[in-house]
């Protein structure tokens, strides 16, 4: 029984001491010692930082940001990321975080985003937003500019950065004022009918009609915007061919207002079709045309927010309401 007493005495003893000596070093370790990360690149030290996740930020900032007053950066890429690995070091080693941050910045790819504005997919000018880009078209088809429905808007990234214009250099640089030239493709003395008077009434044409582009109804017959309408717009890619709804005679083929380039057909008995916010015309005053046939390319010209085909049917000078014939 003493045996045993004396065994767990020392015993006691022991784990005392050990626990001591455990304390004793701990406080070594505090006093003498500090944890820091090593941080490498590649497996190469580039050096020590104390807070790792602060450092990461601030790479993870750059790479979203670039540096401040960076303009139009759309982000930094940085392939080789650091690792962090925990370690003690004696407390009068100082970490280094600015120049591990600069080191890591030397190997980053800036790329910049900004907007080009096309001409026939021909890049002419530079902008910082796309709101710039899309006002500045705007504006231009506001003028009625010549170009304005062959404009497109490019997002762009690259590692260098062009010259950046404003809005109102834009405008400037691409206006082309339009020259109206007297050809076989005028009016040749057609009229015209601009009658904002609108009928529901069915009747029967005495002719077959068919669609002149299959696209989107984007604006029906009716009253719109506090005024009336008196056609449909039906929603296409610039360049869409444009068909004869029946076979005809042109009557007009031409620059007419609002409705921008314009063709129209005679039917016989006093009705007619007109196709308007064309950007190319195809065929002449006088000309003959069968049902089908391609007589103009669509575009946004006039007063327009976007390439389609503004399509009348009218008798005598008055409109009727095309959905009821072509089916939309």
């Amino acid at each position: 029984m003493k045996k045993t007493y004396i065994y767990i005495r020392s015993a006691i003893k022991l784990i005392s001491l050990t626990i001591i000596g455990i304390v004793l070093i701990v406080v070594a370790i505090i006093i003498l010692y500090k944890p820091i990360y090593k941080v490498t690149v590649n497996g190469e030290k580039i050096g020590y930082c104390e807070d790792k996740a602060s450092l990461q930020n601030k790479i993870n900032s750059y790479m979203e940001n670039g540096d401040d007053g960076q303009q139009n950066v759309a982000f930094v890429q940085i392939d080789d990321m650091p690792e962090y690995q925990m370690c003690l070091l004696k407390k009068g080693i100082t970490t280094n975080d600015e120049e591990i941050f600069n080191t890591i910045k030397e190997t980053g790819i800036t790329y910049y985003r900004y907007y080009a504005i096309a001409d026939d997919d021909k890049e002419k000018i530079y902008l910082a937003s796309f709101d710039e880009a899309e006002k500045a078209i705007k504006e231009l088809k506001d003028k009625e500019s010549k170009n304005s429905s062959d404009l497109t808007i490019l997002e762009k990234y690259e590692t260098e950065l062009p010259t950046i214009s404003t809005e109102k250099d834009a405008v400037s640089k691409l206006y082309e004022k339009k020259v109206v030239i007297a050809t076989n493709k005028s009016s040749s003395g057609g009229k015209v009918s601009t009658s904002r008077e609108l009928s529901y009434k069915k009747v029967n044409l005495g002719i077959s009609l068919i669609r002149p582009v299959s696209g989107i109804l984007t604006s029906r017959y009716g009253y719109r915007w506090g005024s009336t309408h008196t056609g449909i717009d039906i929603g296409v890619p610039s360049g869409t061919s444009i068909k004869a709804a029946s076979g005809g005679t042109v009557t007009f083929s031409g620059w007419k207002g609002s409705l921008g380039q314009l063709v129209v057909i005679s039917h016989g008995n006093g009705i007619q079709t007109y196709y308007g916010h064309c950007s190319k015309l195809l065929v002449s005053a006088g000309q003959q045309i069968s049902q089908g046939q391609v007589i103009a390319k669509a575009g946004s010209t006039g007063r327009s927010t976007g390439p389609h085909v503004h399509f009348e049917i009218r008798i005598n000078g008055s409109s009727i309401n095309p959905q009821s014939y072509i089916g939309y």
